[in-house]
């Protein structure tokens, strides 16, 4: 039953094809005798007239001209046929007029036309990427073998239904010891497939040895890990001989990529095959035989890129485990495997250089030897943490083991950069051994201050390596300076303490780094120290203030350490003009804005507390900033002294934000406190240029019209939001537009006309002037109108007004009041323009009627905002009944 069950879905599978195929083949035949057709209509062209008749030539005689229109015969006059006319007399050939030129010869006449022969079709667009694949499709279905295509597809869905079938009864169970040792047994045979064809084809080879080595460690993985079928010692044990191989057969073969994915899969064998019991011993020592190999394979293989393997996972993965699980009771099991690596990769370099062309030895692995000890005695620092004596010891035998390394390579030719890489190295920890008996913020003080020496002696000498050196022992020194963070809450007095002078002293060895590399013209690294130094300053006494000052008080000390800051940076610029100094100055009277806000978060509004004081300090330091800026910075003086000017009326109007809020001011007064720093700044740019233009004179007029777009951008925006503002005048009374809200408004809105309409304003702006400002101040009136239905009417300031008929009704007479003025106005003086603007708004106060003011028909305002606006109408309609006529065009005028 079954069997025919699957003999009739092969059918039914089989059907549709068999159809699509039939189809596709009939269409193909209909092209081919249509394509025939074609070519015969071509072939039988049409028989000209006159040759009917005549027998076939293989070469066509070309037609007669008829005798009317026969050419003259190109044979000579002697030739033809013609009466010689009687000779005449002598008189009546002098009488003779004189020959004429030879006239040209006559065109031959045309040629019958030739038969007709149909144009050829037009040369087909090529198929798309859709076109191309149903092509492919149909090519596939129509060409070749179909029968056996039809038949391998269908073949194809029987196995696929075949074997879910078996797979579902069940019949393919196999143990999974069988399905492992089939595995093993084919990675065995890529393998030996691979090494025999180390030769015939290498890269093919080197492939599939490294897949078959990889498949067999996932193997283990999956026996020991998954299914537990091994024992870990064996699992462990065969993964060791499998990178071993891996690493016989890459030393064999000089492949470096077998090398690093053996070493990558030994490194990671521990991890996959880790069983959780926290057994250092044992992963060390696994380590340590890794290790081992690679610094076999370094004795005769130079592959920098493996001891940088085995050193990046050898010392990783001992930081991750001492971070998480080393105690002091485990020293004894852990420093030997430390001195062990120590002293690998400590060697592997003298052995990479060793590997080298004898004129090439002077190479070095910048890494490895600077690297191995710096990590190592990191990582020794850390378990002696608490024994600084045993520590300095241990900084004074390797300084010991560095000179007697340099000492030996020194003399010769071939080693001198490795055996100076020593030399500096031996320096550099018996300089460490010295302050280690001391506070790690006095080490990091002398390393810096040690770091510049070097810097300033390398480049006298103009050698790379002393430089190198001073800038590791400027990071050593930070590194230092954290270390001894546990000692920061002994300190006492404000800025008289270790930290802050070991935090000076990092940012004066960072400033005279910078200020040896700007001399000698290397402006990079001079701007990398700069930042380096002018980080450790801002950073080490802006925590000074963190931690001795109160909070209150702290964004006032900031802002007197910006002023200070930038005073500086602008005096040093002065005589030594540098951009980076500038942009300090700049960024620092910046930092006015956000500090200003601090101060309001701190204590109300920037004035409060020490505030005063701080802002008089840092108005005294800059304007000496500033002065000092005008020579040699350019812009970044335009831009401090353009952010200048910003600054104060934006704490001008932070303080009246407050005092209008504390003297509890009514809003429109507080909105016009807020407001008038900056309508003062607005008319000082406008008439009294030569105050904001100070201290910079001339050079500050090109960031004129900057700072005025800059002003006015912030008085349209006060303007947009005081439209917002129900505008409270208490205790006076309000009365429309002598109110102090919209005092404030009318005025920003008058300075902009009037710079809008100045001859150096906004190009851009002034050509659409007039329409800003009609629609400005078409919505100004508008807010008045609203306010006094708020103050007067009684009506909630919301977005819920506008359900009230008495808001409609007044926006109705205004806009028709306004609608007709501009009808009326447009049509007395002729501008056509103005005329259509009253139209358009006449029918807006239409549409609103209609649409909105229908519903308020059952009271008086509803019914008054019609009757106005009928009324409106009318007057118009006497007024100006029609639009002015157009001006003449040029046409018309000529």
């Amino acid at each position: 039953m079954e069997a025919l069950l699957v003999l009739a879905v092969l059918v039914l599978l089989a059907i549709p094809l068999l159809l699509v195929v039939a189809l596709v083949m009939i269409a193909g035949l209909r092209r081919r005798v249509a394509a025939l057709e074609a070519a015969q209509t071509v072939q039988v062209a049409p028989t000209p007239a006159g040759t009917i008749g005549r027998a076939p030539s293989a070469v066509a005689e070309p037609p007669r001209a008829p005798a009317a229109t026969r050419e003259p015969s190109s044979e000579p006059s002697f030739l033809r046929p013609t009466a010689i006319p009687a000779p005449a007399p002598v008189a009546a050939r002098e009488e003779l007029p004189p020959p004429a030129q030879p006239a040209r010869p006559m065109p031959p006449p045309p040629l019958p036309p030739e038969p007709t022969v149909p144009p050829l079709p037009a040369e087909p667009a090529l198929p798309n990427l859709v076109e191309r694949a149903i092509g492919a499709v149909k090519h596939w279905f129509t060409q070749g073998n179909v029968p056996v295509k039809i038949g391998m597809l269908v073949l194809l869905a029987g196995v696929a239904a075949l074997l879910k079938y078996v797979s579902d009864q069940g019949w393919l169970v196999v143990p999974v010891e069988l399905r492992l040792a089939g595995i093993t047994v084919g990675a065995l045979g890529l393998l030996a497939f691979g090494w025999h064809q180390r030769e015939r084809r290498r890269m093919f080879a080197l492939a599939l040895q490294g897949g078959a080595i990889g498949v067999l460690l996932l193997t283990i993985f999956a026996a020991f890990k998954r299914f537990d079928l091994l024992a870990p010692g064996f699992a462990f044990a065969s993964s060791i001989a499998l990178v071993a191989g891996l690493c016989v057969l890459a030393v064999v073969q000089n492949s470096r990529t077998l090398a690093v994915l053996g070493i990558l899969a030994g490194f990671m064998a521990p991890l996959w095959l880790s069983t959780g019991s926290g057994n250092h011993v044992g992963l060390f020592s696994y380590y340590a035989v890794l290790n081992a190999g690679i610094f076999a394979i370094a004795w005769y293989r130079p592959w920098r890129v493996l001891n940088l393997l085995g050193f990046a996972f050898t010392f990783g993965i001992g930081t991750f485990w001492g971070v998480l699980q080393y105690d002091a009771a485990k020293f004894a099991s852990t420093e030997p495997f430390l001195l062990l690596f120590f002293a690998f990769y400590l060697l592997i370099p003298l052995l990479y250089a060793r590997r080298q062309p004898a004129g090439r030895r002077d190479l070095v692995d910048g890494s490895l030897v600077f690297g191995t000890p710096l990590i190592a005695f990191s990582l020794q620092a850390g378990m002696l943490h608490e024994q600084p004596m045993t520590l300095a010891l241990c900084a004074l035998g390797l300084a010991a083991i560095y000179a007697l390394l340099a000492r030996a390579l020194i003399a010769r030719a071939s080693y001198t950069v490795l055996a100076q890489s020593h030399a500096v190295l031996a320096v550099g920890f018996a300089t460490l051994a010295v302050p280690l008996a001391f506070s790690a913020r006095a080490t990091g003080a002398v390393f810096a201050l040690e770091g510049a020496g070097l810097a300033w002696l390398g480049l006298r000498q103009k050698r790379w390596l002393p430089q190198v050196t001073g800038a590791l022992l400027q990071l050593a020194a930070a590194f230092a300076f954290v270390v001894g963070a546990d000692h920061w809450h002994q300190d006492q007095r404000f800025l008289l303490n270790p930290t802050a002078i070991g935090a000076l002293l990092l940012a004066v060895a960072g400033f005279a780094a910078a200020w040896s590399y700007q001399r000698r013209q290397r402006h990079d690294i001079a701007l990398a120290y700069y930042l380096w130094g002018l980080l450790w300053w801002l950073g080490g006494l802006v925590h000074e203030i963190g931690r001795f000052f109160p909070h209150s008080a702290q964004a006032d000390a900031v802002l007197v350490l910006a002023a200070v800051t930038a005073w500086l940076a602008s005096e040093v610029q002065r005589r030594m003009p540098a951009r980076a100094l500038g942009v300090t100055a700049l960024v620092m009277l910046a930092a006015g804005f956000p500090l200003a806000l601090l101060q309001s978060d701190a204590h109300q509004q920037p004035f409060a507390g020490y505030g005063a004081l701080a802002w008089a300090v840092f108005a005294v330091l800059g304007v000496r900033s500033l002065l000092c800026l005008r020579q040699g910075s350019g812009g970044v003086a335009r831009i401090a002294q353009f952010l200048w000017w910003l600054l104060w009326p934006s704490l001008l109007s932070l303080l009246a934000l407050w005092g209008g809020g504390d003297a509890r001011l009514a809003q429109g007064w507080t909105a016009l406190l807020v407001t008038l720093p900056w309508l003062l700044l607005a008319a000082l740019s406008l008439w009294r240029w030569n105050v904001l233009r100070w201290p910079l004179g001339a050079a500050f007029d090109p960031v004129r019209l900057p700072l005025q777009c800059v002003i006015f951008a912030v008085l349209a925006l006060a303007w947009l939001f005081g439209l917002t503002l129900a505008g409270d005048a208490t205790p006076l009374p309000w009365l429309p537009l002598l109110n102090p809200a919209e005092l404030a408004q009318w005025v920003s809105l008058l300075l902009i006309a009037r710079w809008l309409y100045d001859a150096q304003g906004p190009a851009p702006l002034q050509r659409l002037r007039v329409p800003v400002l009609a629609v400005a101040g078409f919505i100004a009136l508008t807010s008045t109108v609203l306010h006094g239905v708020h103050h007067w009417g009684g009506v909630v300031w919301d977005p819920t007004m506008a359900r009230f008929s008495l808001a409609q009704t007044s926006l109705t007479v205004l806009w028709s009041v306004l609608g007709v003025i501009a009808w009326v106005w447009g049509s007395r003086r002729g501008q056509r323009v103005l005329w259509m603007v009253g139209a358009v708004l006449m029918a807006v106060v239409l549409a609103k009627l209609v649409l909105i003011d229908r519903q308020h028909l059952g009271n008086l305002l509803g019914i008054a905002s019609f009757i106005a606006y009928g009324l409106l109408c009318t007057v118009v309609g006497y007024l100006a009944p029609a639009p002015p006529s157009a001006p003449p065009t040029v046409e018309e005028n000529q």
